[in-house]
């Protein structure tokens, strides 16, 4: 099978998932470095000026966020990688090496599959109710999210009161001078495990749209 795309590992032609696709020209052993994104640099101003009249049903993009300062526009100068499908079960992933965009397959891919990563597209505040319809999948996963929209964000617990922690730090301290010596020492280490979890979690980057 000869490869159209100037890469030996990958092929470009119509895909079932939407539109235009790419697929594994032979056999491809996992880790292998497919091909690089690349295209025009600009910066997230830039790409903004670019599409500010794009329709906002409009999901077709060939833009890819590298960093806080730059986006890869694809759509000049850009490589057939541009062309790769979203898929909720991905066999590659996009790996970025100083400032450089990197297809890899991540598993094991047969001659003719067709190639595909999670493109990641973050929620936002100001997205439209429809947005999750606008980005919609249709890779055809047996898991399938059903849109090419990362899921919403778990809401964050509500932190407990000083009133509350005060509360629970007496109950604790009369169970410790309640209990045999050995449980002592088991109640006075759980409230620093449970803190240490918290500060962890306090103390604790794909592609644009």
């Amino acid at each position: 099978m000869k490869s159209s795309s100037g890469s030996p590992h990958i092929r470009v032609r119509r895909s079932k998932v939407h539109g235009t696709g790419v697929f594994a020209a032979r056999a491809i052993k996992k880790g292998t470095r497919l091909i690089e994104y690349v295209g025009d640099r600009i910066s997230h101003a830039e790409a903004d000026r670019r599409y500010a009249h794009k329709p906002i049903d409009d999901n077709h993009t060939f833009l890819f966020t590298v960093d806080a300062r730059t986006v890869i526009d694809g759509g000049v100068g850009g490589s057939p990688a541009r062309f790769i499908n979203h898929s909720c079960d991905p066999n590659c992933e996009t790996v970025i090496e100083n400032k450089r965009v990197f297809v890899e397959a991540i598993r094991a891919i047969g001659a003719g599959d067709e190639i595909g990563y999670d493109y990641m597209i973050e929620r936002d505040a100001s997205d439209p109710p429809n947005m999750a319809d606008i980005f919609s999948c249709r890779c055809g996963a047996k898991e399938c999210r059903g849109t090419m929209l990362l899921p919403p964000k778990p809401k964050r617990r509500k932190k407990k009161s000083a009133a509350s922690k005060k509360s629970a730090a007496v109950v604790a301290r009369k169970a410790a001078r309640d209990a045999p010596k050995k449980a002592v020492k088991k109640a006075a280490k759980k409230p620093v495990r449970k803190v240490a979890k918290k500060a962890a979690r306090k103390a604790a980057g794909k592609r644009a749209s």
